[in-house]
């Protein structure tokens, strides 16, 4: 899950050449790498096996393969997008030497029956899905790219004012680096909207109705207000049933997930 017409974007020569890391060579991962290497940013991917295993990953997104420690040495920008429950995984030095000021972005999601197991910060509703990454990062994250299938971020951006052009939410407590992060997804060919802090990053995460929806802009925020700022308990009850009565459909249908 948040596992088609290509349309013209601006040209590299428009757009602020950036040094991204993707760590997590999956379906969004890999989406991420063909459209960013497509706009002339430098991409480096890595994942859990080591870059001698990503010899397919490159030719098909033209990234170039690396560890996870060189894919965030030197980047502008950072995109985390492994299983949640493999994020304490990470090298405990993975951000050493990166400046405070790059952004990093989180695209994580709990299964809990298909794919995570039970995480019990996250059955309670104490914590939202990134900000418990946040805290094993030891790193402020930004929230975005998770509720969306690959092949749609892949495929299915298109120019500012396009009717219909799909909203993508995103998270964060960090106002320079949110603004940073919706460029960038406004550079990808979707309308960025302003998910408020990463406590309130609820709103997108799955079992909500804004989850793999592909909502417009007005749509989106109209149903983020809805919502309100402070996850209520009947709303946290009722997204998890949600979620748990999607994943076993998805199990149902032998969806596998990585």
């Amino acid at each position: 899950m948040p596992l088609c017409q290509q349309a013209a974007h601006p040209s590299p020569a428009q757009l602020t050449v950036m040094n991204i890391g993707i760590i997590g060579a999956g379906h969004i991962g890999s989406a991420l790498a063909v459209r960013l290497t497509s706009l002339g940013h430098s991409v480096k991917i890595a994942n859990s096996r080591g870059p001698e295993t990503l010899g397919d990953v490159a030719q098909k997104t033209g990234a170039t393969p690396v560890t996870a420690e060189e894919a965030a040495k030197g980047a502008d920008l950072i995109v985390v997008t492994i299983p949640l429950k493999n994020i304490p995984d990470l090298p405990k030095n993975l951000f050493e030497g990166v400046p405070a000021d790059v952004p990093v972005i989180d695209t994580s999601n709990y299964y809990p029956m298909l794919r995570d197991g039970q995480i019990p910060e996250l059955e309670t509703g104490d914590l939202t899905e990134s900000e418990w990454v946040q805290q094993h990062l030891g790193r402020p994250v930004m929230k975005v790219f998770n509720n969306i299938y690959a092949d749609h971020l892949q495929n299915k951006g298109v120019p500012a004012g396009t009717p219909g052009r799909i909203s993508l939410p995103v998270a964060g407590d960090d106002a320079a680096a949110k603004q940073k992060v919706m460029a960038l997804v406004e550079e990808l060919g979707f309308d960025a909207v302003d998910d408020g802090t990463l406590h309130e990053s609820w709103r997108q995460q799955p079992g909500t109705p804004s989850y793999g929806a592909d909502l417009p802009a007005d749509k989106l925020r109209e149903h983020l207000a809805s919502l309100g700022t402070q996850r209520t308990p009947e709303q946290h009850a009722q997204f998890l049933a949600n979620h748990n009565a999607a994943e076993k459909q998805m199990e149902a249908q032998g969806v596998k997930l990585k």
